[in-house]
């Protein structure tokens, strides 16, 4: 089980999922997390950024398997829960998310060739509690439960989509995950889950 194409064969089938999942990114050392991940989804090699990447955005650097368990282990995840990624990439956190923990996973892309990608990955593997919207996240609909930010842009992009955060905290609890990123106030860190991930609530 711990060759990735099994992994990949057991996870379409719907027998690989949560403990004996983490079981196996705990048997790897962390230097080969990433890298076997990539094998599972059938991503063998990054993509080129696309015209379509606006200024403020930032070019597409997957989220390391590390972190991703990190926000899992910090936040309490389950088949109810809404998990979004702003700026989803291939599709690594939605679905890494989903697999460990059933939480539903959406990824919000505003590059046309990276949501293909994602979502012909999610399709190979028969996850139909992960989909991807194509959309810039300053028109894209907002809504779920916890958001992962990962670097995805930066400046007026930011500062937009944070105060749509903010915004959807008057209606509903709202918790974000940020790797490398520390968010002003009102948002407050709940949980330091390692160096670089955090997870925070609108204060």
């Amino acid at each position: 089980m711990d060759d990735a194409r099994s992994a990949r064969d057991a996870i379409r089938r719907g027998d690989l999922r949560g403990p004996a999942l983490r079981g196996l990114l705990d048997a790897l050392a962390p230097t080969d997390r990433d890298a076997w991940l990539d094998r599972v989804l059938g991503i063998e090699e990054l993509p080129e950024d696309g015209e379509d990447l606006p200024r403020g955005g930032v070019p597409y650097l997957p989220c390391a398997v590390d972190d991703v368990l990190a926000i899992v282990h910090a936040c309490p995840l389950d088949a109810r829960t809404l998990v979004v990624d702003l700026g989803s990439g291939l599709g690594r956190v939605p679905i890494l998310v989903h697999l460990l923990t059933g939480a539903r996973a959406r990824g919000i892309e505003v590059q046309s060739a990276l949501v293909s990608r994602a979502r012909a990955i999610a399709s190979e593997l028969s996850l139909d509690a992960v989909w991807f919207t194509h959309a810039d996240v300053r028109d894209a609909d907002l809504e779920g439960d916890l958001f992962v930010l990962y670097a995805p842009f930066s400046g007026a992009i930011l500062e937009h989509t944070l105060g749509r955060l903010i915004d959807l905290s008057t209606r509903q609890l709202v918790h974000v995950a940020t790797i490398d990123l520390e968010l002003p106030p009102p948002f407050v860190v709940m949980t330091r889950a390692r160096e670089r991930v955090c997870i925070h609530r609108v204060a």
